[in-house]
């Protein structure tokens, strides 16, 4: 809860005032102690006393029309202090345009920095963001939530409009993900690449070849900002390996299906090859509860009694096509 507001005058200054109007409202001059001066200053400052004019003495004045008054300034204070605010950016916008035209190089430093903690590490690729200027490439093993697609997409989609490339690999799994299609569809729709990968590689941003984030810990809760340009063009190139083997997906098509179908169906042609059910989730990298459900309804949907006939009844499915 905040703090009430200051009142408008002090203790001190408020007991001379209670004081003269237990004398009638007006007290004398000569009546204010030494003491009591600077109460006197302060209520003459507010408006709650005023000189008599005549003999040197003191009125009070109702506090209704002080604070009307008060109320008054400060209102007239505050909308002066709100156009400033509204012009504010204008002003800057020189300023800013600049900042936007320089390039600003990653100062050279150790080849890893530390990043330690969650909201460290998100503030540190929001800036990255911010900076780059030609490329970013993103490799995203693992879960996506919505909130980061949605955090994402809102700090991709202006470096798409300055001319950046952007380009991003996932795990097939990802297709389960509705949040994750829309994303994707969103994103190549402005001019970014997302492919899938249907094999295991590692979790990496990289922003203009120049500087890398990896994960320091294996819940993320840290994260390797690397600096050094052997390290940083290692990463480049297993992500421009893995690139070349992805396979390009058409997002926008895939808006108007089921995704559970669609992993389904993975996890189908997987059964055919002869993999295992935890075999099938590290490959498509879904959790084994999920591809159980998967199974579970392609069996009934096969009338497959055990994990063995359903495998042979989508591979003769397969055969036949």
């Amino acid at each position: 809860m905040a703090d009430p507001a200051p009142a408008p005058v002090g203790d001190l200054a408020r007991c001379l005032y209670l004081e003269i109007l237990d004398a009638g409202g007006r007290i004398a001059a000569e009546r204010i102690a030494d003491p009591q001066r600077p109460a006197l200053a302060e209520l003459l400052r507010t408006g709650l006393l005023i000189s008599d004019g005549l003999d040197g003495a003191y009125l009070a004045v109702d506090p209704r029309l002080v604070a009307e008054s008060l109320g008054t300034e400060m209102n007239t204070e505050a909308a002066r202090l709100l156009n400033r605010a509204e012009c504010l950016p204008g002003r800057l916008d020189p300023l800013i345009t600049a900042y936007e035209n320089v390039r600003h190089p990653i100062e050279p430093a150790v080849c890893d920095v530390q990043v330690i903690g969650r909201e460290q590490v998100r503030r540190r690729i929001a800036q990255l963001a911010a900076d780059c200027c030609e490329e970013t490439l993103t490799a995203q093993p693992g879960e996506l939530l919505p909130s980061v697609l949605e955090t994402s997409l809102h700090q991709e989609l202006p470096m798409l409009r300055r001319g950046c490339r952007i380009r991003t690999l996932y795990r097939p799994g990802v297709l389960a993900e509705p949040s994750a299609i829309r994303y994707a569809a969103a994103l190549t729709e402005a001019g970014g690449e997302v492919r899938l990968l249907d094999e295991p590689f590692q979790r990496a941003l990289v922003f203009d070849r120049a500087a890398a984030v990896v994960p320091a810990a294996e819940d993320h809760s840290r994260a390797a900002l690397i600096l050094d340009p052997a390290t940083v063009a290692t990463i480049v190139a297993g992500f421009e390996r893995d690139w070349a083997r992805a396979e390009r997906v058409r997002w926008d098509l895939l808006l108007d299906t089921a995704p559970a179908r669609t992993a389904a169906d993975r996890v189908g042609r997987l059964l055919a090859q002869g993999l295992t059910q935890r075999a099938v989730a590290a490959r498509l990298g879904l959790s084994e509860r999920t591809v159980a459900g998967h199974i579970s309804r392609l069996r009934e949907q096969h009338g497959a009694d055990t994990l063995f006939q359903l495998g042979w009844l989508m591979r003769g499915g397969e055969d036949r096509d």
